[in-house]
């Protein structure tokens, strides 16, 4: 009797040591795709910080292209009121999917405003505004990086969710999946370009 008792404990230490395990692992996978999440949210506030002085810079140049400049302003400031409703719910799917879309669209007129700024050798020679589109390209370069490891973090988070055993123990513990950080299909239409 006593070795089963000793068996019996043994089993459930075991078994009790493998759903801790499993639950460190969920949770550093949820921690990683926060984190991750973060690091997106740093660089979409740092472009949008960098957009109103690159408006400012080319406002004098391009006073034809107004609807252009003010579409820019008016996708940055969805971009930001996103960026606020990601701070305070950064789990929220829906939030996420705002987010994506607003910064897709946010990249589409940036894309066209950069396209007309070619039409204008003096703009073009501009320090001001060399300096200021380099800034927003390596930004831009830098939010690519941080969507993709916030992506990668969430399939192997909800890769470990989906898995068994590790389901089991995400159910238990009520782990849910989190969101991709997707464009949506507006946001994948390529600019259309006119001189």
């Amino acid at each position: 009797m006593e070795y089963f008792i000793g068996f019996l404990v043994l089993v459930l230490l075991v078994v009790g040591l493998w759903i801790v395990a499993l639950y460190n692992r969920l949770a550093r996978g949820r921690i990683r795709a926060g984190n991750s999440l973060s690091q997106i949210d740093v660089q979409l506030k740092r472009r949008c910080d960098l957009i109103p002085n690159l408006v400012e810079a080319v406002k004098g140049y391009m006073a034809h292209e107004r609807q252009t400049l003010e579409a820019v302003i008016t996708a940055r400031n969805s971009a930001v009121a996103g960026l606020s409703a990601l701070s305070a719910a950064p789990r929220d799917a829906v939030v996420i999917r705002a987010v994506a879309g607003a910064s897709g669209a946010l990249d589409q007129l940036l894309m066209r405003l950069s396209i007309s700024i070619e039409k204008y050798p003096d703009l073009k020679a501009s320090t001001n505004v060399l300096g200021l589109q380099e800034e927003l390209v390596s930004t831009e370069n830098r939010i690519a990086f941080a969507r993709q490891s916030y992506n990668d973090s969430v399939m192997t988070f909800n890769t470990n969710i989906a898995t068994f055993p590790s389901s089991l123990v995400a159910a238990m513990f009520a782990f849910r999946s989190m969101t991709l950080f997707e464009a949506d299909s507006a946001s994948r239409l390529v600019p259309e370009v006119r001189f």
